[in-house]
């Protein structure tokens, strides 16, 4: 059955992503602070505020994954 497939994948990367937040861990908490701060009172999130400490979290995750698999 290849909905099985789907879980699979999906268990595999939520037990990875305890080791990749914490390898990433200055990256996410400048991430959390810029989408706290633009947050906050009644100001809603709009895209792109965070554009740029989102990239820089995304990146890190990659490079995390691909050294933690060697």
């Amino acid at each position: 059955m290849s909905g099985s497939n789907v879980w699979s994948r999906s268990r595999e990367k939520l037990r990875l992503f305890p080791e990749l937040l914490a390898q990433c861990s200055a990256e996410a908490s400048v991430y959390g602070k810029c989408v706290a701060a633009t947050t906050t009172g009644t100001h809603e999130l709009k895209k792109d505020l965070c554009a740029k400490e989102f990239e820089a979290l995304k990146t890190c995750f990659i490079n995390a994954k691909g050294s933690s698999m060697c």
